[in-house]
């Protein structure tokens, strides 16, 4: 939570920052941030499959977090576009090296009857960082007069607190060497040893992202409805609260429950979500998608999780959460992009219906699944 509030702070303003300020062009900055996400996902896979070699989860999630925390007082010194391309780089290699071996750490911490309830907290403290960051810009942008290094200098304090708040207060279990049977580099020996319940839930994962672009369209969306530009960082707000105040319960939830029953429930909150959002004409109409979409994410991003920890060998977890992260990386750039030539050729209605069209596919796959029994992580 708190290195989202201080990476969502920076991330607010910083195209803006690069345009207006930089005199930087809106192609450079979309190839930037493409390109800094593509090395996040690549490398979550090697830092997951370390962390299981290792058998030492924190040493990388310290190192990734440091390393987040390091790059914050790069932006408000830097002075050119290198040095902002610099600082964004290295801030998404923080991000990928600790992503996979956190999630990892995770699942090894937590009784297996409290895993949807702990990945679900995960989720929603993550996202609660997610619109606390773009308030408190927003807030300290007004406050300021519009002076953004006012701001990032902000953003470098929960930064730093993470870093001591994942020194102090997390403890990770220990493991014994008979535990640590991965090895480096990645062998197609491990990839069979995740067994066919974890290829399952990730064959699941890539429909349910194939069904979700990215969240740009919702503002993009926004934009087309005539709001300000002052307004739109509260497009993500309203979406990450939706899906921040769901996570948790859902979470919970999940460890009663059939949870392929919860992602299919989630699956109907997009399908109803993109519907409303391919033919809003108000403001009102928008705020009622965005919170739809918003629960489609609470219900389900963090179940993902769990299914992931739930069917992947506990000596493989890092690997497993890397693998999952890169595909499902990869498959949500190809659906962005897919959404992106739809709304060039056909406007925002077609981008919005496809979306619909993906989910209702995904929920009769689910459906398939439920019947066979195969939701080997249901619990009573």
């Amino acid at each position: 939570m708190l290195m989202d509030i201080s990476s969502e702070m920076i991330h607010a303003l910083l195209p803006v920052y690069m345009v207006t300020v930089l005199g930087t062009s809106a192609v450079a900055v979309g190839l930037i941030e493409g390109a800094a996400e593509a090395i996040a996902a690549v490398t979550k896979v090697f830092s997951g499959a370390l962390s299981d070699w290792l058998g030492r989860r924190k040493l990388l999630a310290v190192l990734g977090y440091g390393l987040a925390a390091a790059t914050k007082p790069i932006f408000p010194l830097a002075s050119s576009l290198s040095w902002l391309v610099a600082a964004r780089f290295i801030d998404r290699v923080g991000k990928g090296i600790r992503g996979a071996p956190r999630d990892a750490l995770v699942a090894d911490i937590t009784p297996p009857e409290m895993r949807g309830a702990a990945f679900g907290l995960r989720q929603s403290l993550d996202t609660i960082g997610a619109f606390l960051g773009p308030l408190l810009a927003i807030g300290l942008m007004w406050t300021t007069a519009n002076h953004f290094r006012t701001v990032f200098w902000v953003a470098v304090i929960p930064a730093v607190v993470a870093v001591v708040v994942l020194l102090v207060a997390v403890h990770e279990p220990a493991r014994s060497a008979a535990q640590r049977t991965a090895r480096m580099p990645l062998r197609r020996a491990e990839m069979r040893q995740l067994g066919a319940a974890y290829w399952r839930v990730v064959f699941i994962a890539t429909a349910f992202t194939f069904a979700r672009f990215s969240e740009a369209f919702l503002i993009l969306r926004a934009q087309s409805l005539g709001m300000t530009t002052a307004l739109i960082p509260m497009v993500l707000v309203v979406m990450s609260l939706a899906y921040s105040l769901s996570a948790y319960p859902v979470g919970v939830l999940s460890d009663r429950m059939n949870r392929t029953t919860l992602l299919i429930v989630g699956l109907l909150l997009l399908i109803v979500a993109d519907v409303v959002l391919a033919f809003a004409s108000t403001f009102t109409a928008l705020g009622i998608g965005l919170v739809l979409w918003g629960l489609y994410m609470g219900f389900t991003q963090g179940l993902l999780s769990t299914l992931i920890a739930d069917a992947a060998p506990a000596s493989l977890r890092g690997t497993a959460f890397g693998v999952y992260n890169l595909i499902t990386g990869v498959v949500l750039l190809a659906a962005s992009a897919l959404a992106g030539l739809l709304w060039d050729r056909h406007g925002p209605q077609a981008t919005f219906l496809a979306g619909a069209l993906f989910a209702a596919l995904t929920v009769v796959g689910l459906l398939v699944v439920r019947d066979r029994g195969a939701d080997a992580s249901a619990s009573a």
